[in-house]
């Protein structure tokens, strides 16, 4: 079964030449079809201190360097910044790429950052109720003229975002494995899920089941969100081996392939991934 690829340059351990260099190389081969960073303030590799890009500065810049790739963050926590602020992000994103952009949501995890930062993450009900609230302001800002909205984490009286998106819809990625609630979320809003380095085709398809379930008991239909997991793109990694490794998931039902850089990012590793998943 043919699916779909796209890659991730997590922007942590290198610099802005070799990300730069490496997202213009993917906009000139054809079999990915979008290019992602993620939304985190420290490295998620040892050493925890050294360099970290932030994402949506670098999507602004790396927009204007691309002209054919979809572009966005996977995925960026709910909690980095109030949901208004995100929709018009997100709008500007959108104009800047000329309609190439997607909104990637997640509840957020990572404590290290978040408690150095002083920004609240909250328990588990605590994310999962603050990312099924805010996914509601996102979506109704960036579709309606204005927005009213009172709940537990925010409140906006006749809100708007102007301009409007590109695209009449900006596709929303919701990341997770949250079999009650961030699944839950993705029947209600997303029109992708994605799902970080499963072990087994077999171990997302049992995730896949639970969201099928959701979709049902919302009223959603399950075909309108695209499946996509994250597969380690290793330096020592062979790109046939990854070939099979995608073509396993795409025969379970997986639409896309994320393949996330591990190790140098360096523009000489695309040209072979590509020409095998090709």
């Amino acid at each position: 079964m043919t699916g779909r690829h796209a890659i991730k340059t997590p922007p942590h351990h290198a610099t802005w030449g070799e990300f730069l260099d490496v997202w213009r190389e993917a906009d000139q081969i054809d079999v990915f079809e979008s290019a992602w960073n993620w939304d985190h303030f420290y490295p998620l590799a040892p050493p925890y201190d050294g360099p970290n890009l932030e994402g949506w500065t670098m999507l602004g810049a790396l927009a204007q360097a691309t002209s054919r790739i979809r572009i966005g963050a996977m995925v960026n926590g709910m909690h980095h910044r109030h949901p208004a602020v995100t929709a018009n992000m997100a709008a500007t994103l959108d104009h800047i790429s000329d309609g190439r952009f997607e909104l990637g949501m997640g509840a957020g995890w990572n404590f290290m950052e978040s408690d150095a930062y002083g920004i609240p993450l909250g328990e588990l009900r605590d994310r999962s109720d603050r990312l099924e609230e805010g996914m509601e302001v996102i979506v109704s800002l960036l579709q309606n003229t204005t927005t009213n909205h009172k709940g537990r984490f925010f409140e906006l009286t006749d809100a708007w975002c102007e301009p409007k998106p590109v695209q009449d819809h900006i596709p929303i990625v919701i990341g997770g494995k949250g079999r009650t609630r961030t699944l839950r979320t993705v029947a209600r809003f997303a029109d992708q899920w994605d799902m970080t380095f499963p072990d087994t085709p077999a171990d997302w398809a049992e995730l896949n089941e639970v969201l099928l379930g959701h979709c049902e008991r919302v009223g959603r239909n399950s075909e309108e969100i695209d499946r996509s997991v994250h597969l380690a793109f290793d330096p020592d990694s062979s790109p046939a081996a990854c070939a099979e490794q995608a073509a396993e998931f795409f025969e379970a039902g997986v639409d896309i392939v994320v393949w996330s850089f591990r190790g140098p990012v360096d523009v000489r590793r695309l040209a072979p991934l590509a020409n095998a998943l090709g």
